[in-house]
């Protein structure tokens, strides 16, 4: 009976201990949909209505269904009214007659995410909310434009010059200008910014990140920022986007 006992004491312990591991590897490899990841981090590239970016997250929980976001994004702004021209037959010299500056701007923001239908397997679909306030610089390098000049001689040449609406008329381009010209004109818009967004979750594994988002965006300029002549610069800019994010979760 003691010896009946002691085997039987002994196979539970090994089948626990069995059962531990396996359920301690499961975790690790991300297959608890039920488990909570304290950290987060994720990286993003997203289509805005004006534009393309790039997008790098850091999230925290501070709750079970709450976390607390940072962000830093990089991306392009275009105006609405820019369409690409030629007066060539070279579709490489295609320009946008009346543009006056090429944006490029940063933000940096905090932000929390609110988990509003969590995942309950790994098959189904984490719904989630976020808003973000923070700041952002916009770097505006002048336009710079190719036209025809005439030496001494009377050989015509191409020159780069910055795009002066009161000067060039669209029949005097004959492409755009070097991609660099300008970098030493560059001003600089301070501004701030409010996000709003949805965020759709469907990693396989529940230490990965992998989900779409969708939401709008709003920039300030107190100085207001100038991008295409005959148009008036914005103080106030929205913009809707779509992103596709990744990264992962740890303890």
């Amino acid at each position: 009976m003691t010896k009946r006992f002691h085997y039987s004491f002994i196979l539970l312990f090994i089948s626990s201990l069995c059962f531990s591991q396996s359920t301690s590897q499961a975790i690790a490899n991300g297959q608890d949909p039920n488990v909570l990841y304290r950290n987060e981090m994720s990286f993003g590239i997203f289509a805005h209505s004006r534009g393309f970016g790039l997008n790098f997250m850091r999230a925290k929980h501070v709750t079970g269904t709450r976390k607390r976001l940072f962000e830093i994004q990089a991306l392009n702004m275009r105006h609405p009214k820019e369409i690409k021209i030629s007066n060539s037959a070279d579709n490489s010299k295609k320009f946008i007659y009346g543009k006056l500056n090429n944006i490029l701007l940063f933000r940096a923001g905090v932000g929390y995410q609110t988990t509003i239908f969590k995942r309950s397997d790994r098959k189904s679909v984490e719904i989630r909310t976020s808003y973000y306030l923070g700041g952002n610089l916009t770097f505006a390098k002048p336009n710079y434009i190719l036209v025809f000049r005439e030496n001494s001689a009377g050989t015509k040449y191409q020159e780069s010059v910055k795009y002066d609406p009161e000067v060039y008329t669209i029949d005097s381009i004959s492409g755009r200008g070097p991609l660099l010209d300008g970098l030493g004109e560059i001003k600089i818009y301070p501004g701030a910014y409010a996000k709003f967004n949805l965020s759709f979750e469907y990693a396989p594994f529940s230490n990965k990140v992998k989900a779409i988002e969708t939401g709008v965006i709003l920039d300030y300029y107190p100085k207001a920022l100038p991008i295409m002549a005959n148009n008036p610069a914005e103080n106030f800019i929205v913009t809707l986007y779509i992103a596709f994010v990744f990264g992962k979760k740890w303890f």
